[in-house]
């Protein structure tokens, strides 16, 4: 597999939905913090106990994306930059697409002239002691309310494909995230807290390795 297929298939387990995707316009307002502390450590998806896939966040809130593709393969780390904000009680995790340039090939956003020059993925997320809940945009939805004219933006959609991009500056983003039924009601996906590190993790792989 290559690097960039990698890439865009541990994307998508974060952010995207294959090839359906939301993009906006802007950044959620202008307090996008770099770091949530409650972030620190290292999270797993535990939907398929016979691989390895997660999050780890480092001291310095630095966040990599942890996937195992095969039980008893390596484990691939590849590093993606994380934005945080908070809003009217939620809280946000912000990736713009500028800073995935070097990692996956994204597709121009669809039916926008001029073509804009960056973009910005945005989930909700919820922190409930050692689990770690992520709510992608329902981006069907968020089609829905753009053909409706409830949000300004575009929608490119074929058999297989869905690309919507929602329109606004920082601060009408803000707004646009308090509407009702943007984000998937259930997590899209759920991490839990590992009590291991991931040296320990990494060590116990090598160790499985190597028995005959």
């Amino acid at each position: 597999m290559s690097a960039r297929l990698l890439v865009t298939l541990l994307l998508s387990t974060l952010l995207l939905s294959g090839c359906f995707e939301t993009r906006f316009e802007s950044p959620p307002g202008e307090r996008i913090q770099r770091c949530d502390e409650a972030w620190k450590g290292l999270w797993l998806d535990l939907s398929e106990p016979d691989k390895i896939s997660g999050l780890h966040v480092d001291a310095s809130c630095a966040s990599t994306i942890l996937i195992q593709l095969e039980s008893g393969g390596p484990l691939r780390q590849v590093p993606v930059p994380l934005n945080y904000v908070e809003h009217r009680g939620h809280r946000y995790v912000v990736v713009a697409d500028a800073a995935l340039e070097d990692l996956v090939s994204l597709p121009l956003v669809h039916g926008v002239l001029p073509v804009p020059t960056r973009s910005f993925f945005i989930a909700r997320y919820r922190l409930r002691g050692e689990r770690l809940d992520i709510q992608r945009v329902d981006d069907k939805a968020a089609a829905r309310m753009v053909i409706d004219g409830v949000l300004e933006g575009t929608v490119s959609s074929t058999l297989n494909d869905l690309h919507v991009y929602l329109r606004g500056t920082r601060e009408d983003v803000l707004e646009i995230l308090d509407t009702p039924g943007l984000f998937e009601r259930k997590p899209s996906l759920r991490f839990e807290r590992s009590r291991s590190s991931l040296a320990e993790i990494e060590a116990e792989l090598m160790r499985t390795a190597q028995r005959p």
